[in-house]
C-alpha cells in the first residue's frame, strides 16, 4: 500500500470514530512525523497528493490560508477549536465538508525547533 493510500485509510478510520459527546468535538491525528530539519517540501507534496485524492471524494477546494485566523486570534477574537490550534500550527489547510463532519489536512511546520507533522482533523465545528 502506498503512503497516500495508507494515510487515506487512516482518515477513513478517523471519520468512523465517534466524536466526543456534548459540544463540537474533534479528533486530530498525526499521520506522519519528521525530525527537526526534515524538508517540509516532502510533507507539503504528500498533503497535496492527499488533497487531490480527497478532492475526488468531496470536491476540489483551494487550500485555506491560516494567516487571517492568526490575526483574529491576536486581536482577541475567540476562534473555536480545533481551528484555533490548527491555525497556530499550520500555514494552510485543505478542508472539506464530509457528510456531517469537517475534515482538515495540513502540515504543522511553523516551529522550526519541533518535528514536522502531517495532521488530519475531523470535527463537527465548521471553520470560522
Amino acid at each position: 500500500m502506498d503512503v497516500v493510500a495508507r494515510h487515506l485509510a487512516a482518515i477513513d478510520r478517523l471519520r468512523a470514530r465517534d466524536l466526543p459527546a456534548g459540544g463540537a468535538g474533534h479528533h486530530t491525528v498525526e499521520l506522519e512525523t519528521g525530525r527537526p530539519g526534515t524538508a517540509s517540501d516532502d510533507f507539503h507534496a504528500l498533503r497535496e497528493a492527499m488533497a487531490q485524492r480527497l478532492g475526488t471524494r468531496w470536491g476540489g477546494t483551494p487550500p485555506w490560508g491560516q494567516l487571517t485566523l492568526r490575526l483574529r486570534l491576536a486581536r482577541g477574537e475567540e476562534i473555536p477549536e480545533p481551528w484555533a490550534t490548527l491555525c497556530l500550527r499550520t500555514d494552510e489547510l485543505d478542508v472539506w465538508q464530509a457528510g456531517e463532519v469537517w475534515l482538515a489536512v495540513g502540515v504543522a511546520d511553523r516551529d522550526e525547533a519541533d518535528e514536522i507533522r502531517l495532521l488530519a482533523t475531523v470535527t463537527r465545528t465548521a471553520p470560522p
